[in-house]
């Protein structure tokens, strides 16, 4: 899921990280930069490649150097817009990898339907084609979801997550967008378009990801979202609780898209995250 779903009220404004409770101003609204913020700019010294994976090209951006960081974007988006408020920080002290799932950003599309499960293969043979392994990865929607399933199926390549604005199954979604996907769905989708709508209405499926599949991810997890997120606050506290080794952080007035338009609040929090020594990373219940 990206951000071109529409928002829906949801609850009260505050942040949660951890157990720390901020009271924070509800300045912004999605993608708008906050007075005085200096806007994104290109995203320069970066590198684009492109290797064959599965059978078909799929391109791939790295810039900086240092640990690596894996940034997997939104559905129908690509690596450098989901992220443009965040690759000029981070690639300061981190070697960031930003690969372009099928039929988004750089990489073509392919024939038949598209899948969490294929897009997810797809990263672990790139990261394993570049002999990266416990990475740190962040995921913004359709990102957080594989971000989620490569944690479960290919543990070893991943040391921590960030995920932000994720679903588990589409009765995640407020009410009024899952009804809007499913009215327009159709089974026989050929444009990108029509495929991802199509994905969202109908996964992640169970065998995809489930409450119980969270429960085999030992990898500290930060779970971001806005609290107007077309994610309900519910589900997002569902795999809050599902999940071993979480932290919990609530962004407020804020919507699905949580890295564009809160970067101040969201970046300093994920340093940290990241920064913290392994033992010390630890859920506050």
């Amino acid at each position: 899921m990206t951000h071109g779903i529409r928002r829906s009220a949801r609850s009260p404004a505050v942040l949660a990280w951890g157990a720390v409770f901020l009271a924070l101003p509800s300045s912004l609204l999605f993608a708008d930069a906050e007075p005085g913020m200096s806007q994104p700019t290109e995203w320069h010294s970066t590198e684009w490649h492109s290797t064959e994976i599965r059978g078909h090209r799929m391109f791939y951006a790295t810039r900086g150097s240092g640990p690596t960081l894996v940034f997997l974007h939104g559905g129908g988006d690509s690596g450098e817009h989901s992220f443009v408020r965040q690759l000029d920080v981070f690639s300061e002290r981190h070697h960031i990898v930003a690969p372009d799932q099928v039929g988004q950003g750089r990489t073509p599309d392919v024939p038949g339907l598209l899948s969490y499960t294929a897009m997810m293969q797809d990263t672990a043979t790139l990261l394993q084609q570049l002999k990266l392994k416990h990475v740190d990865v962040v995921g913004f929607s359709d990102g957080g979801i594989l971000a989620l399933m490569l944690a479960i199926r290919h543990p070893e390549l991943v040391r921590r997550l960030v995920i932000s604005g994720v679903n588990i199954s589409p009765e995640g979604l407020v009410t009024e967008n899952l009804e809007g996907l499913r009215a327009d769905d159709t089974p026989t989708p050929k444009t990108i378009d029509e495929k991802l709508g199509h994905l969202w209405a109908t996964s992640p499926t169970e065998d995809e990801l489930s409450l119980a599949l969270l429960g085999k991810i030992t990898q500290p997890v930060l779970l971001v979202s806005g609290d107007h997120d077309v994610i309900t606050l519910e589900h997002t506290l569902q795999i809050f609780h599902a999940l071993p080794n979480s932290e919990l952080c609530v962004l407020p007035g804020t919507d699905h898209g949580t890295f564009s338009s809160r970067p101040e609040w969201l970046n300093p929090i994920i340093g940290a995250f990241l920064a913290r020594p392994q033992e010390s990373v630890a859920t506050v219940r």
